[in-house]
């Protein structure tokens, strides 16, 4: 195949209208756009399949999702919405399994994959996160199915991060590397991913940037909005994993200023909101109640724990400002959601956030990992009204114009259509490349 060149940069905006309809298979092996949100393994890439999914059957696509099945009550076959079908594979037990234990699975995950594919080929495939690469590899490879790749968190990247902490199977950078090099194309979604994946060793060239999207017909300004007692409000929405830095946040409230001493902070994630024993169990919330009671705003903080997807939206309306100051963040839905819902974000200048977040637009960025400036950008915001509701409609604005997940999705066909038509080569199936 013939490569073409293609600089890496935010994709243009979406084609006229639906092309000829694709069979499309989007490989997610932990991250189900069926799993309830704000799990430690559920958060923004069950939202980005899901939604990319869905944005893609509208395009006139059939698309159909694997994920690992991870329950013995879940059918086999869920129909997710009209064009989207989830289809839950066999590989390891049917139980929930912490993603970073899932690797020895991922054989039997693929094998899966290529009988199903041998019987009924879809046009393409796309993998998302390097497990799911792998055993795609395992099953496109030997049928000749062309496939991209998005890797949504990097190895490189946790490790230097997390250090000693690091809990990923020992093989993953070189897995990500096999499968950058063995795909026909790597989709990342901010430019910060591009410097990681040529530090990697993979050309830049043969990398397309797609950012994520957020639906702006559901994370909009007008609707209901959850209220407290308190004076101000700020929200950390997320996964509820150290990374995401809802210790910042907590530390940051205890530096407000005295005339923000009603202000509470709202931390929305971890095990379901109406399971509360295991609220009151879970480890990284009694941590992190144990920080507040030191720091002296325990009766300032409140833990919803997982909220359904609808509860989301309201949820965001109620608030002030938005925390996102995660230490690291591959990209971030939570800063397009708040944006699309005309809030306000303060988040740290990391990956996907310093493409998002317009500072002073749309909000302000601060060094990760540093509750006095997160404490100061909070307070400056809200001492000024007028700069809350400026930046909220620029946020606004700004969704509407680059991350809909209309235009993801066409961007995301565009890169199909190239694969399809042999534009780029994978440089795994012309070097000597093994892991």
């Amino acid at each position: 195949m013939t490569r073409t060149s293609q600089s890496p940069g935010p994709s243009p905006g979406p084609s006229p209208g639906p092309s000829t309809g694709l069979a499309i298979a989007l490989v997610s092996e932990h991250a189900s756009p069926l799993a309830a949100l704000g799990g430690e393994d559920a958060g923004g890439q069950n939202v980005h399949v899901a939604q990319l999914a869905g944005a893609l059957a509208d395009r006139g696509h059939a698309v159909t999702v694997y994920t690992r099945r991870d329950s013995a009550a879940l059918p086999a076959t869920v129909r997710l919405r009209p064009g989207v079908t989830v289809r839950q594979v066999p590989a390891g037990p049917p139980e929930p399994v912490p993603k970073d234990r899932l690797l020895p699975f991922m054989p039997a995950f693929g094998a899966w994959l290529e009988r199903e594919w041998a019987a009924a080929p879809p046009d393409v495939v796309h993998s998302h996160f390097w497990m799911s690469g792998v055993a795609t590899l395992r099953a496109a490879m030997p049928l000749g199915i062309p496939f991209a790749h998005t890797y949504h968190a990097l190895g490189t990247v946790k490790r230097r991060h997390q250090g000693a902490a690091d809990t990923s199977p020992p093989g993953r950078i070189a897995w990500e590397r096999y499968v950058g090099l063995s795909c026909d194309r790597t989709v990342a979604t901010c430019r910060d991913e591009v410097a990681e994946l040529t530090a990697m060793g993979l050309a830049a060239e043969r990398v397309s940037v797609v950012p994520c999207g957020v639906d702006p017909d559901l994370f909009t300004p007008a609707g209901p909005a959850a209220t407290g007692a308190r004076s101000h409000r700020l929200l950390q929405l997320g996964r509820l994993v150290p990374r995401k830095g809802a210790e910042t946040s907590i530390a940051a409230l205890a530096r407000l200023p005295d005339a923000y001493a009603d202000t509470e902070l709202v931390v929305a994630g971890g095990p379901p909101a109406d399971r509360p024993d295991l609220l009151a169990a879970d480890p990284e919330i009694r941590r992190l109640r144990s920080v507040a009671r030191q720091l002296g705003v325990s009766d300032r903080v409140r833990f919803t724990g997982g909220v359904p997807r609808e509860e989301v939206p309201p949820l965001l309306r109620g608030a002030d400002v938005v925390l996102c100051p995660a230490e690291y963040e591959p990209f971030g839905i939570v800063p397009l959601e708040a944006m699309a819902c005309g809030v306000p974000v303060v988040a740290s200048a990391v990956g996907g956030h310093r493409d998002t977040v317009a500072d002073p637009g749309t909000g302000r960025l601060v060094p990760p990992g540093d509750p006095a400036a997160l404490a100061e950008a909070a307070a400056g915001l809200l001492a000024d009204p007028a700069a809350r509701a400026a930046c909220g409609a620029a946020g606004r604005r700004r969704v509407l114009s680059r991350y809909r997940w209309a235009s993801v999705a066409a961007a995301t066909e565009r890169v199909y259509h190239a694969i399809r038509a042999g534009a780029y080569a994978p440089d795994g199936r012309k070097e000597n490349a093994h892991v």
